[in-house]
Order: structure tokens, then C-alpha cells, then sequence
């Protein structure tokens, strides 16, 4: 029996693997093209573009891991049922509850991996999400000065640098400013840091010389200097966003009525939130159970499964479309947050009495004995 076991669970785990695979690819490129713009516009490298995006991979996981689930496990089933493996379990004298123990477990398995990333990997990744973001469009310094290449940050104000030091400051720096219709000027110094004041970046230059050209009288000027800065007269650098609601701890979650920061509305968004930690992954055992249990306790069919399919597929819809329902409803009225719980319970409670203790022909009105093949 064991050995039936694992050789169940693997052909789950690799159809589970590709499946998962294929919808977080699609997921990651349809994600991915927000952030595009990052690198035509703020020059950021292919691999800071692609630890940003990743980042975003832990919560669409939680996501399609119920659904890559199911689809693996009804794929799998139905496939040991049309090689009559499931016909051969049966008539062997293999109860529906032990057909289904491969999948309960690969489900409870998926559930403890849910409740782990839920809880612990997606806040770190959001904080550290955020950060890079934040990094990426007020880090002047680092993303939009690059080595080697003159940087136009205003139409009429271009910045070269040679090279960034590994302090934070750059090294080879020439300015080129015409934002003075009556001069221009060019000035060049060995190093420089950037600062952030309230009305913008700011370059602090250090041992360089500044030279400028009158446009009225055509007067040429130099003047050398140890300290000198710029201002490069942009915005003004944003503050970084408060940590969102996925980075809060389930404790700051649950308890949200106590912040007293919180509006009703907010308190009841974060409690619902809290709530969907434990249920969401919770929908991992519930798909489980309902993509083996029509095609185990049903008969077998020469034509195919499809009804017993379709069935199952209609109703992981309808589970899952409450669940949508449901969360924005106790968003409103807390008295919802019942139905949450319910919509796992129920289906629940259904496949382990159907897999256990009721053994009829789940989609007639014929009861027929345990291993009754109809052809």
C-alpha cells in the first residue's frame, strides 16, 4: 500500500510541477511588463529587473497552488481510471478513502507550504519589495547615473560619471548645464556624492573646476573649487509608502480592532485579511479532495469521464468564486467571515463522507455495490 501511495503522489508532484510551472511563467510575463518601463526609462539592470519581479512570484504561488492542484490531481486520476488502475484498486478490494490518501496528503503537504508562505515569506517579500522599488525611483546615484554613459536628467542638464565607489559616492564626474539662458557651464570634479534634500537630489562635487560662457558677450570663466554642489532641480524624493497589509504580522492582523490608527473600514480589511491566511491555504486539501473523489466514488464509464469532470471542475469554480465573494463581502460586515470558514468546511465534510461511508453512483440514482463497474 505504501508503495501504491508514493507512486500516486509522484505522478501528482510532476503534474503538479508543470502545471504550477506553466501558469506562474504566464503570470511572471503578464507581471513583468509593468516594470518594463523601469528599464528603458530608469536604466536598472536585468538582474535588479528580474529580483524585482520575482518578488512578486511568493503571492501568485499562493494563488495558482490550489488550482495547479486540482488540475494535477483530476489529470492524474482520470488517467489511472481510463488504464483501469482505479478499476483494478477496486476490485482488489482498495476502499475510495485509501484511493484517496495520495492526494489528502499531497493536499495537507501544499496546505503547511501555504500557511508557511502566507505567514512568513510573503511580508519579507513585500518589505523587501517595496524597498527596491522605492530604491529604484529615488536612488539617482545608483539607477540613474550610469558608468560610462552621459545621463540627460533635464533637457538642458546632461551628467557623465566614470564610476561608482563602493561607498556610495562616484568618481570622473562632468556636468553639462544650459538651464541659464544667459550661460552655460561645464563642470568636471574628481568625486561626488548624491544627497536627498526636501526639494530634490542634490550632487556634492569635490575638487573640480567649473567653467562657463556668457551667451551675451561671449565671456569665457574658470574657476576651481574644493567643494561645490548642484542641484539638479528635480522632484522632490518620496517618502517610502507604509508597510501595506501584506506585510503586517498575523497578530497585527487579527487584533486590528485595538490600533486605534485604524478606520472601522481599514481594521475590518486587515481582520479579513488575517482570516484569509488560515483559509486560503486551507483550499489546497479542499481541491485535493474534490478533484479524486467524483472519479473515485463514481463508476466507470468505456465513454469517459467527461460528466464527472465537468462536475468537479463546476463546483472548484463555484468554491473558489465564493471565496472571491465572500472576503469582500466581511470586508463590509465582519458577520460574513462565517461564510468564509463554511465554504471549506462544507465541501469538506461532503468528500470524506462521500469517500469513507457512502459508495453509490455519485451521478445516478442507481445505488450500486462498492467496485460495480458500469459499462
Amino acid at each position: 500500500m505504501k508503495k501504491l501511495n508514493l507512486y500516486i503522489i509522484k505522478q501528482i508532484l510532476i503534474g503538479f510541477l508543470l502545471v504550477s510551472f506553466s501558469l506562474m511563467s504566464i503570470i511572471w510575463l503578464t507581471q513583468s511588463l509593468r516594470f518594463v518601463d523601469l528599464i528603458t526609462n530608469k536604466g536598472i539592470s536585468v538582474s535588479l529587473f528580474a529580483e524585482l519581479t520575482s518578488l512578486l512570484m511568493p503571492r501568485i504561488f499562493t494563488i495558482l497552488a490550489p488550482i495547479s492542484l486540482f488540475a494535477a490531481i483530476l489529470f492524474v486520476y482520470n488517467r489511472m481510471l481510463s488504464d483501469r488502475e482505479l478499476v483494478v484498486m477496486k476490485a482488489a478490494g482498495i476502499s475510495p478513502w485509501q484511493n484517496a490518501k495520495p492526494a489528502f496528503i499531497f493536499g495537507v503537504l501544499m496546505t503547511l507550504i501555504n500557511i508557511y508562505v502566507m505567514n512568513i515569506v510573503i511580508p519579507k517579500a513585500e518589505d523587501i519589495f517595496n524597498d527596491l522599488q522605492w530604491r529604484i525611483k529615488n536612488d539617482v546615484s545608483h539607477l540613474m547615473f550610469r558608468e560610462g554613459e552621459f545621463t540627460t536628467l533635464q533637457p538642458n542638464l546632461t551628467v557623465f560619471i566614470t564610476s561608482h565607489q563602493p561607498d556610495g559616492s562616484v568618481s570622473g564626474i562632468l556636468i553639462n548645464d544650459e538651464r541659464n539662458p544667459k550661460s552655460h557651464s561645464t563642470i568636471s570634479a574628481e568625486l561626488g556624492r548624491i544627497i536627498h534634500t526636501d526639494k530634490g537630489p542634490r550632487i556634492i562635487l569635490i575638487n573640480g573646476n567649473r567653467q562657463e560662457i556668457s551667451n551675451n558677450n561671449h565671456t569665457f570663466s574658470s574657476v576651481s573649487f574644493e567643494r561645490y554642489s548642484v542641484d539638479f532641480g528635480a522632484k522632490s524624493t518620496k517618502a517610502k509608502k507604509a508597510a501595506g497589509v501584506r506585510q503586517k504580522t498575523l497578530s497585527e492582523l487579527l487584533f486590528a480592532k485595538n490600533n486605534p490608527s485604524l478606520s472601522p473600514k481599514e481594521a475590518r480589511r486587515w481582520i479579513v485579511e488575517g482570516n484569509k491566511r488560515f483559509t486560503t491555504p486551507f483550499l489546497n486539501i479542499i481541491y485535493a479532495l474534490l478533484a479524486c473523489t467524483g472519479l473515485i466514488v463514481g463508476n466507470f464509464n468505456r465513454r469517459g469521464q467527461a460528466k464527472i469532470v465537468s462536475i468537479s471542475v463546476a463546483l472548484m469554480v463555484i468554491i473558489q468564486a465564493l471565496d472571491l465573494a465572500l472576503g469582500n463581502l466581511a470586508a463590509k460586515n465582519l458577520c460574513w467571515l462565517i461564510g468564509l470558514y463554511l465554504n471549506i468546511l462544507i465541501p469538506f465534510i461532503g468528500c470524506i463522507y462521500l469517500l469513507r461511508f457512502y459508495t453509490p453512483n455519485l451521478f445516478g440514482f442507481l445505488k450500486k455495490k462498492q467496485g460495480a463497474i458500469d459499462v
